[in-house]
């Protein structure tokens, strides 16, 4: 497809494919939706470790550790699409603020004290984890036969199902809501689903692609209209009065700034062992994490495996891209699942539509009411779109798993490491018993000990006969 603009020809790629260029009128909305679909994810684990160190001590900088995810999200985010040097996949990945090391974080804070200091030893240990995460990434190639598409699929696999289990909880409103799994939520969840549909199949061109986007300005629309017709409060058990959770916040976004200049290290970094350890593990479960998302995305969006080149450029670029957030006083970036799957389910992989995406979160870093747009963003609607996204992961796990020939030996693989590996990450109260470094480490999520199953059984099952045909 070709339009002519000055005189000129201008070739315009199509979005499915990672090169060339596209109309802004398509690489803006076709951005925009990877921002939504992961904006409140990359904000929350700020809110829930200054929360755990104390509201006080960071009620004058939470702003600014905000507005700091965002500006670093967006840097990042270019930074593995367009790779400098060795650092960066060129791959289709989003970056964002990880929630896999709250519990660790959690742990720090309560052995330091918690505090100003305490975060202060989270920025330290996240700037030396992430030099440690990129070294990995430089010889992650050597490393690669520890990861073949068995693996890697099953690693996928968990992943998507570790965050059904969370699209589920923004469907019903958000698990902390008072009015969580209301009709009113659940309602406005499946008719932005509905919509999503609708404009996926029903449509065709930009509407078709960006249908993400349209299900969730079609959700934003909905609750901006609902209060003509019901109450927007309602009363809990005590007896108190509360807002529902699908009601938009406008307030949010007529006190937010116009424009706000980034602060560079709002805390100083410090530099103590007994966060530096635990968080340097956390690193080597991360990188794992992250060869799974690269995989998956790979696979979902583009019909083939990660090559080493791109697997150890993502890591590197993870590792990079979380010493660089540390600096800014934000938490350690790292690959976004949620945006896997939006790739997994829409199939658009365009760079130019995704770097758009990440211009925006800078955008929203230095624009803080551009920003406040998307956080009032009720759960509800996001949950309408994540449980599509979430549940398109599990299809590139298994399309990932059906690569090779599902011998006995593969079949093992995976149904040990769902089974017992993912179980008891899911279900960590089983390992309440065991020390706490091991619940730290398996207990945050099924992905962590799925994945180490997967790679000790790869590892010690002999390979069959055919397999070596």
């Amino acid at each position: 497809m070709s339009n002519t603009k000055l005189g000129q020809n201008i070739q315009y790629s199509t979005p499915y494919k990672f090169e060339g260029k596209l109309p802004l009128s398509q690489a803006i909305p076709l951005g925009l939706q990877h921002v939504l679909a992961m904006f409140v994810g990359n904000l929350t684990p700020i809110l829930i470790i200054t929360s755990v160190c104390g509201t006080e001590d960071f009620a004058a900088i939470q702003v600014s550790l905000l507005q700091n995810a965002m500006l670093i999200a967006g840097i990042v985010t270019l930074i593995q699409l367009f790779a400098i040097g060795p650092i960066g996949g060129k791959v289709p990945i989003i970056m964002g603020t990880s929630s896999g090391f709250i519990g660790v974080f959690q742990s720090v804070v309560q052995v330091m004290g918690g505090g100003v200091l305490a975060y202060g030893a989270i920025m330290g240990a996240s700037i030396i984890g992430g030099l440690f995460e990129t070294v990995l990434g430089a010889f992650l190639k050597p490393l690669r036969r520890f990861f073949p598409a068995v693996v890697t699929g099953t690693v996928v696999l968990s992943i998507g199902l570790s965050l059904i289990s969370v699209g589920v909880g923004s469907f019903g409103g958000g698990t902390s809501a008072a009015d969580y799994g209301s009709a009113e939520n659940l309602l406005i969840g499946l008719a932005v689903m509905v919509v999503i549909l609708i404009f996926k199949h029903g449509t065709k061109g930009l509407t078709s692609y960006s249908c993400i986007l349209m299900g969730i300005i079609f959700g934003y629309i909905v609750c901006a209209v609902l209060p003509m017709f019901i109450s927007t409060t309602g009363i809990a058990a005590d007896g108190s009065e509360y807002t529902k959770a699908w009601v938009l916040n406008w307030q949010k976004v007529a006190d937010a700034s116009w424009f706000a200049i980034p602060s560079l290290l709002p805390v100083k970094p410090v530099f103590d062992l007994r966060a530096i350890i635990p968080v340097m593990i956390m690193f080597i479960v991360t990188a794992v994490e992250t060869v799974g998302d690269i995989s998956g995305c790979m696979e979902g969006g583009l019909g083939r495996e990660a090559t080493d080149k791109e697997l150890s450029g993502g890591v590197m670029c993870d590792g990079i891209g979380s010493s660089l957030a540390a600096v800014f006083g934000v938490l350690p970036n790292t690959s976004f699942s949620q945006n896997v799957g939006l790739v997994t389910m829409t199939k658009i992989v365009n760079r130019f539509a995704l770097s758009c995406g990440a211009i925006f979160l800078i955008l929203c870093g230095l624009f803080p009411k551009l920003a406040a747009i998307v956080s009032i963003m009720p759960q509800s609607v996001l949950g309408g779109a994540a449980v599509i996204m979430f549940s398109s992961i599990v299809i590139s796990g298994i399309q990932l798993i059906t690569k090779e020939p599902l011998t006995a030996r593969n079949m093992t693989i995976v149904s040990v490491a769902l089974g017992l590996g993912y179980g008891l990450g899911a279900n960590s109260a089983v390992l309440q018993g065991l020390p706490d470094f091991i619940s730290l480490i398996f207990g945050g999520s099924g992905i962590v000990p799925a994945a180490f199953m997967a790679i000790i059984l790869n590892l010690l099952l002999p390979k069959e006969k055919k397999e070596n045909a």
